[in-house]
């Protein structure tokens, strides 16, 4: 059974979940955007020489949420992610990330490459962009929406099997794959079940990095670094992929069977690249 952790960092708490003997190679394993912890909870037991820790990240699962009139930009991730490592003493450490998580992840090695040993993403490189001259709509909609929020009802599920399907409408999951995640992310309110996830990550975010400024992080990546696509999911058809990873100096791409969410749904395939990749840190 995994450790349930607490991590106090300088501004917010962090929730996380943990496997493996603490003196395996420290893992620090990022999830998906509106997913938890527990979407590592099928693969964690197949690493048994690491020591991961996965992260519920800021507004997800059990983690503290950003403050009031605060939203949620992707690079704010990174700042939260350094945080976690210093709270568990980890001066150099791998990183594991799944879709956002791999996105963090990846800016994570870029912006400290000395503390990152290895890095494996998960269908996730970099944050998604948009248009530039969408900017200004971008940043009106996100007004609009957070003015809008105090009067938004959250929906309310009337039991876990509810919820658990809505995961599965929502995400193409698999039901047992949904409901590892839904289990997690659910907290009692009234009239039913209700996500513990922030609102405001559905948020349309008020301001997108260029594809330019992304590929220079890209080019700042000095650690090894794995790439695992699932030939179903949503790397392997974006064109604009190709040259994130041609900046990479040192990146090997594998593509499994599966979605989007193969460490969850299939997670022996992964753990069969990750097992020997960390082993190597």
């Amino acid at each position: 059974m995994p450790e349930e952790l607490e991590l106090q960092t300088p501004y917010l708490r962090l929730a996380a979940r943990a496997w493996g003997p603490p003196d395996g190679v420290p893992v620090l394993a990022l999830h998906g955007w509106l997913d938890n912890a527990a979407s590592f909870d099928a693969l964690a037991p197949l690493l048994p020489d690491t020591r991961l820790v996965a992260l519920d990240l800021i507004g997800h699962g059990r983690s503290d949420h950003r403050p009031a009139g605060v939203h949620y930009h992707f690079v704010d991730f990174i700042p939260d992610v350094v945080a976690a490592a210093d709270a568990l003493g980890w001066d150099r450490f791998a990183l594991l990330g799944h879709s956002l998580g791999g996105g963090i992840a990846s800016f994570v090695a870029a912006t400290l490459p000395e503390r990152i040993s290895r890095v494996a993403m998960i269908e996730g490189l970099g944050p998604p962009t948009s248009n530039p001259t969408d900017g200004p709509a971008n940043l009106r909609q996100t007004i609009e929406q957070m003015n809008a929020l105090p009067r938004k009802r959250p929906p309310v599920y009337v039991n876990l099997e509810a919820a658990i399907q809505a995961r599965c409408e929502a995400g193409g999951l698999s039901w047992k794959a949904a409901a590892i995640l839904v289990e997690r992310g659910l907290r009692p309110t009234d009239g039913g079940l209700g996500w513990r996830t922030d609102p405001r990550l559905r948020f349309v975010s008020p301001l997108y990095l260029s594809e330019l400024q992304i590929l220079a992080y890209m080019e700042c990546i000095a650690a090894p670094a794995l790439l695992i696509c699932g030939a179903d999911g949503y790397l392997v058809k974006r064109a604009y992929m190709q040259e994130r990873y041609a900046r990479i100096a040192d990146l090997t791409v594998k593509i499994l069977p599966g979605g989007h969410h193969p460490h969850l749904e299939d997670p022996e395939p992964c753990a069969r690249l990750l097992a020997p990749f960390f082993a190597a840190a």
